[in-house]
């Protein structure tokens, strides 16, 4: 075994091949991200706009010029706040018959909610939170149009702010992917075979998702996006060695389903970080048939790379009822039984308790994800994708109160719950 080990190693001149294609000036394809890069000033003058366009201040004010109707949702969020309105973290602990004190916080789990496609909701789940004494998640993911974002009277701009009000982090989903039309291979459902080659940024689309993310960067101050290929995960890769301070997820599309694949992902991550160990890649999902074998192996790969407080596994608890999984989907007693195993995970609630989806008249469906607003007002939608999204956020508690009662720590939105 450990003759077949020593023939695993590369041979240390190999990194220097790599060097020469990456700096060699006829690299076209490397070539291309760099102009795209100096379109818009280069890394300092990209990280100086998105700072100031990402400023609480400036969003703010933004709104107000805007004439936002959100711009009062977020006063009386930052009113609820100062107050101190929201259950401290130690009185729910002690509400749910935990013990602070006793809580393993090293290991506290993320708790994620996906996805927060309008900003009213994050108001709604704010005042239900207030009304029954719960914990608002750490972590959001957005997976509605940018560009329809941008024109509802200031939504982007209202989520930005709600995220650094609440003290959480969120993810926003490109417009740049294959299901735009340039995936040859997908229409709708009935081409979802197509899927089989990856949702994908065919062709030219790793640029124009760069070109894309840089917009919203430096307009808004959106730092982490979701990122769904090999290409586009290594231009977030190259543009952070760049120096450009960009964030980004690997979507469970993917496929990191085998610890094979998760090395590979993070062997890349290490290849590419900052020589103080920080890079581009902040989390991603497994795939939702890995199991907590995989995780224990996955983390000690992280763990031997460095990378276990830079990398967030990012583990799908709840799945929507339809259209992405065979269902009932729960996976909250492995939660809590790798937890106390394993450090930096996130629980992703992408659907409810599945006992109660299959009772809704409208049941969450990933593919509403894709429906334009228009459409879902049309249909008279609205009020029951908001009733998903609250049993998401019900999803959420349940999975809090077993981590906690297990003497597990969690991630909630931290200038809500100090």
């Amino acid at each position: 075994m450990t003759n077949l080990r020593e023939l695993l190693k590369l041979p240390a001149g190999r990194l220097d091949e790599i060097n020469a294609l990456l700096a060699d000036p006829r690299n076209e394809t490397v070539a291309g991200l760099l102009e795209v890069v100096e379109r818009y000033g280069g890394p300092a003058e990209i990280n100086r706009m998105a700072a100031e366009a990402g400023r609480l201040q400036n969003l703010m004010g933004r709104l107000e010029k805007e004439k936002s109707p959100y711009l009062k949702d977020l006063a009386w969020l930052i009113e609820q706040r100062d107050r101190r309105a929201f259950v401290s973290m130690a009185d729910y602990v002690r509400k749910i018959g935990g013990n602070p004190a006793a809580l393993n916080r090293t290991n506290a789990v993320t708790l994620e909610i996906s996805a927060l496609q309008y900003f009213p909701w994050l108001i709604a789940e704010a005042r239900h939170c207030l009304e029954q004494g719960g914990l608002m998640p750490g972590r959001f993911i957005r997976v509605r149009r940018m560009a329809e974002q941008e024109t509802d009277q200031g939504d982007i701009l209202a989520v930005a702010a709600a995220m650094q009000i609440i003290g959480a982090s969120y993810v926003e989903t490109l417009d740049t992917k294959g299901t735009d039309g340039s995936n040859v291979h997908l229409g709708g459902p009935e081409t979802i075979t197509g899927y089989f080659g990856g949702i994908g940024q065919p062709n030219h689309y790793p640029l124009k998702w760069a070109d894309e993310f840089l917009k919203y960067y430096t307009t808004y101050g959106v730092r982490q996006v979701l990122n769904i290929n090999p290409g586009t995960v290594l231009v977030g890769y190259l543009l952070h060695r760049l120096g450009i301070d960009n964030e980004f997820k690997i979507s469970v599309f993917m496929g990191n389903d085998n610890p094979f694949a998760i090395l590979w992902t993070l062997l890349t991550a290490r290849l590419f970080a900052r020589e103080d160990g920080r890079t581009s890649l902040i989390g991603f999902n497994l795939s939702n048939s890995a199991n907590n074998e995989t995780l224990r192996q996955a983390a000690y790969l992280r763990r031997a790379l460095g990378l276990e407080q830079v990398v967030r596994f990012e583990h799908h608890i709840t799945e929507t009822w339809k259209s992405i999984v065979r269902q009932p989907y729960n996976r909250r007693a492995e939660l809590v039984e790798i937890a106390r195993e394993v450090a930096n995970i996130s629980a992703k609630h992408e659907g409810g308790e599945p006992e109660i989806e299959a009772a809704l008249p409208h049941p969450s469906d990933i593919l509403d994800y894709f429906l334009a607003k228009a459409d879902v007002e049309k249909a008279g939608l609205m009020p029951a994708l908001e009733t998903n999204y609250l049993e998401k956020h019900r999803s959420v508690q349940l999975t809090a109160q077993a981590l906690i009662q297990s003497g597990i720590g969690v991630v909630c939105a931290s200038r809500l719950h100090s």
